[in-house]
């Protein structure tokens, strides 16, 4: 029987099997792949980003800080602006798939709702950007 996510070591977990799915992935790997360069530290950022965002009550060693929207128009602007839609929902796929292969229950739930509107937040920022 699974259970929800609970603590960072959870959230490591997922963030680390969900981004060996991204970079093994034809269409979404040369994006992360040719940009990260340091992969151990940017598992961290994103673990930090994640225990920010779904336990954002709990006082936590490790907070998340930075701007991922302009690192993502960034790689937008590197790729020739060809990151669609589709890319979003590859990325929100292979993130649902592995959070249900892990655990089960509501922060579970929680971290999809907040995916989906991250990553629809995020497509509608990189348009905007383009128009500059």
């Amino acid at each position: 029987m699974k259970q929800d996510i609970q603590n960072r070591e959870d959230i490591a977990l997922l963030v680390s099997e969900f981004y060996k799915k991204v970079r093994r992935n034809e269409v979404l790997g040369p994006f992360f792949n040719d940009t990260i360069k340091h992969w151990e530290d940017h598992l961290n950022h994103l673990t930090a980003f994640w225990e920010t965002s779904l336990f954002m009550t709990r006082k936590l060693e490790k907070k998340y800080y930075g701007n991922p929207l302009e690192a993502h128009v960034k790689v937008d602007e590197n790729f020739n602006h060809s990151i669609t839609e589709l890319h979003f929902g590859i990325w929100l796929n292979l993130w649902y798939e592995t959070l249900d292969e892990l655990f089960e229950g509501e922060v579970v739930e929680n971290a999809k709702r907040r995916a989906r509107k991250m990553g629809a937040f995020m497509y509608l920022k990189i348009f905007e950007a383009r128009q500059k």
